[in-house]
């Protein structure tokens, strides 16, 4: 069978990397088609053969992206997968758009549908004059994503809560198979035992991290901070000196911080959370927000706390009462566990399996399967 990946851009290194960088040890041979690549800030990436669109050539389109908004449909509707027996889109945007011929299985590992045109899009537009200038455009982008949205023969979500988005803004069905982490928590690691809590995170502005670093302001505890982005700026400059930014790290370095931590701090409502998985493969529990995907990989009590509202308070609170309690490693590990790569590579191959008789017959797809 001659597979190929799609994923909108290869630019940045955060959790849709990762879940790329697991199929990729499913399929080595697998060529990824993407709108722009850079590889100064995409190291991660060179295992893979990268084949860009024609926006790869226009200024700026490598690092900023954003600004060719528009473009991205015809991007993406540009490559041709003829030569393929099945395409795997990995998308929070517009990959899922592609056009594949009838005897090619396509299949859409969706990360969420396109989060600024639909479930963020107050948080992308708050600005008024924004909102007003880029109606068009989004305008036009949502009736785009709900045609290309059609296109998948069948989706596949990383979450339940993904599973419901891609039914609310879609209509369409889908199975859920969850990512798996790909940091190797057995490898050399540095001990950083020094009673920090940790943050490991796209400094992006959904992701929430002024919301944790003006809390721990207030309590005074140390917290590291490990990530880049758009917003990395602007957080520096209302941290207090408790609050250390690290930039990108090795995965190596990052086991390193992770075992030296007391906990990882998860303040956004998140898709799925892979960096929850990863800290508790360590055997570090997780203080979270109680949404989205971390309702499905902590166990509250067992392998962290929730808060329950997405301010300075609720989360300082937390904070608080985790520094009193104390949790078993072990348990953080085993519950890691269930989110391992065999069983991550088991029940995708499943689908896979299940689906690809149905195309070969012509039968209609993205209804989701019963058991």
């Amino acid at each position: 069978m001659k597979v190929a990946l799609v994923y909108d851009r290869v630019n940045k290194w955060g959790g849709a990397e990762r879940v790329l960088l697991a199929l990729h040890k499913l399929f080595p041979d697998a060529p990824l088609y993407t709108s722009v690549y850079n590889p100064k800030t995409a190291p991660w990436a060179k295992p893979f053969d990268i084949r860009t669109s024609f926006l790869q050539k226009l200024p700026f389109a490598s690092s900023a992206h954003e600004l060719y908004a528009a473009l991205m449909p015809v991007a993406f509707e540009s490559f041709t997968f003829d030569e393929y027996d099945l395409v795997i889109s990995v998308t929070s945007e517009a990959a899922k758009g592609i056009i594949t011929k009838p005897k090619t299985l396509h299949i859409c590992y969706c990360l969420t549908p396109t989060r600024y045109l639909w479930s963020g899009y107050n948080n992308y537009f708050r600005n008024p004059v924004l909102n007003f200038v880029s109606k068009p455009i989004v305008s036009y982008l949502r009736f785009w994503d709900k045609v290309a949205a059609q296109r998948p023969d069948a989706y596949i979500a990383i979450s339940k809560e993904v599973q419901k988005r891609i039914k609310k803004y879609y209509g369409r069905e889908s199975v859920v198979v969850y990512p798996s982490s790909t940091l190797d928590a057995r490898g050399p690691a540095a001990n950083y035992q020094d009673g920090y809590f940790l943050i490991v995170s796209r400094l992006v502005p959904y992701k929430k991290i002024d919301l944790a670093i003006r809390a721990f302001n207030k309590l005074g505890f140390p917290l590291k901070i490990i990530g880049t982005g758009s917003e990395e700026r602007r957080l520096r400059t209302i941290a207090n000196t408790n609050i250390e930014f690290l930039g990108y790290l090795t995965q190596n370095e990052l086991v390193g911080y992770y075992s030296g931590c007391r906990a990882l701090v998860f303040p956004g409502i998140e898709d799925f959370g892979l960096t929850i998985l990863e800290a508790q493969s360590v055997g570090k529990p997780v203080v979270a927000f109680k949404g989205g995907g971390a309702l499905e990989t902590v166990k509250e009590g067992k392998t962290g706390l929730f808060f329950n509202e997405q301010n300075v308070e609720s989360l300082g609170k937390a904070i608080e009462q985790f520094s009193k309690l104390a949790f078993n490693s072990k348990d953080c590990i085993e519950n890691a566990e269930r989110f391992s790569f065999d069983k991550f590579k088991k029940e995708f191959m499943k689908e896979i399996l299940h689906f690809a008789p149905v195309k070969q017959a012509s039968s209609p797809l993205g209804s989701a399967r019963s058991e």
